[in-house]
């Protein structure tokens, strides 16, 4: 096909998405390393990792929930071809590609090369609080349902007759020690209240510092009683190390004597919210919450909610997609850098 027109020029000038992928392009610069050593100089030509990675951006941002779904929108979409690099008359690829290379991609952490490599944007920006952070945990639905919940030493039996027979456990003890899911092993039965439904789910958390409300650390993990807690540990343990007294809010789930005293072992003041519920004392007391530093970091601990939110909803991570929490784990670090690109957009666009 013969044309004079490129998708440069059909992209308003103003469109947020350039200053996105001016932070995109960077950051894959900056990763050239990683993507060395995951491909041969000799063979078969491939997609690159860099357009897999700006379509996996492409997806967050735009709520597509499936890579097939992608690789048809890609054929006609003009703002992804141009965001990928494409001519307007290029082909997509196949959505296989996405599969075939994904091991390749979380055998070499790529997706937490990708987060980091977003983050040190953010700090070479300034955005980023070096002395005060906030960190909270959430559940997300697994890709499997209760009726793949099953005893583990039940023999296998064949597939029920139709396409969504009935399932009847009322009466039945199930738990994570006795059953499992026939289609993700790896998901656990857990509710995060007593007012709430047991799911087959994920556990999502994430590390935000209190000046821009920056993503600085995000994981994933199986959901039980104690994930939120000890994954907070290991996040925290993930910063830089500093001389200086620094802050970590939370909200009354870390109000336990074992996470507050593991908390300032680690040179952090505890600012998480107090639980005196019931006959409950609270493992901090007034010569933390006396000091208006305590109130403060309880109210911006609450734009940890944000991010979780996005991801959650544009992201669309309410239903995970993926089976196993290697895969998943990926999903969510990609998602959670995607937030920090919006947000430090949107802060290089605000005026001086």
């Amino acid at each position: 096909m013969l044309t004079t027109v490129s998708t440069e020029e059909l992209i308003p000038a103003d469109h947020p998405i350039r200053r996105i992928r001016v932070v995109v392009d960077a950051v894959l610069a900056e990763l050239d390393p990683v993507f060395n050593e995951m491909y041969a100089s000799r063979g078969r030509r491939s997609v690159p990792p860099e357009t897999l990675l700006k379509a996996t951006v492409l997806m967050a941002m735009y709520s597509i929930r499936s890579e097939q779904a992608f690789c048809e929108r890609l054929n006609y979409d003009l703002l992804f071809k141009w965001f990928l690099d494409m001519r307007i008359d290029q082909p997509a690829f196949d959505a296989t590609t996405f599969t075939k290379n994904r091991k390749r991609l979380l055998d070499h952490d790529v997706a937490d090369e990708f987060f980091a490599a977003v983050v040190r944007q953010a700090k070479l920006r300034r955005y980023v609080s070096s002395d005060h952070f906030s960190v909270d945990g959430t559940l997300l639905n697994a890709w499997a349902s209760h009726k793949s919940f099953k005893p583990k030493d039940e023999p296998p039996s064949d597939p029920p007759a139709g396409r969504n027979s009935e399932v009847g456990w009322r009466g039945q003890k199930r738990s994570n020690d006795t059953h499992a899911s026939t289609t993700d092993p790896e998901a656990r039965l857990y509710r995060k209240s007593s007012n709430t439904p047991a799911q087959l789910c994920y556990a999502g958390h994430l590390l935000i510092e209190h000046r821009s409300a920056l993503i600085m650390e995000a994981e994933l993990t199986t959901a039980d009683g104690y994930a939120e807690r000890a994954t907070a540990l290991e996040m925290l343990d993930r910063l830089p190390a500093s001389k200086r007294r620094r802050t970590v809010a939370g909200d009354k789930n870390y109000d336990t004597k074992g996470f507050v005293a593991d908390v300032r072992a680690r040179g952090f003041t505890p600012h998480v919210a107090q639980n005196v519920s019931g006959n409950r004392n609270s493992a901090i007391d007034g010569r933390t919450t006396r000091h208006r530093g305590h109130a403060v970091s309880q109210r911006i601990r609450q734009r940890v909610e944000e991010p979780f939110g996005w991801i959650k909803t544009i992201g669309g991570g309410h239903k995970l997609r993926y089976i196993g929490r290697q895969r998943n784990r990926a999903w969510f670090k990609m998602n959670a850098a995607v937030y920090n690109l919006i947000r430090i957009t949107a802060l290089d666009a605000q005026p001086a």
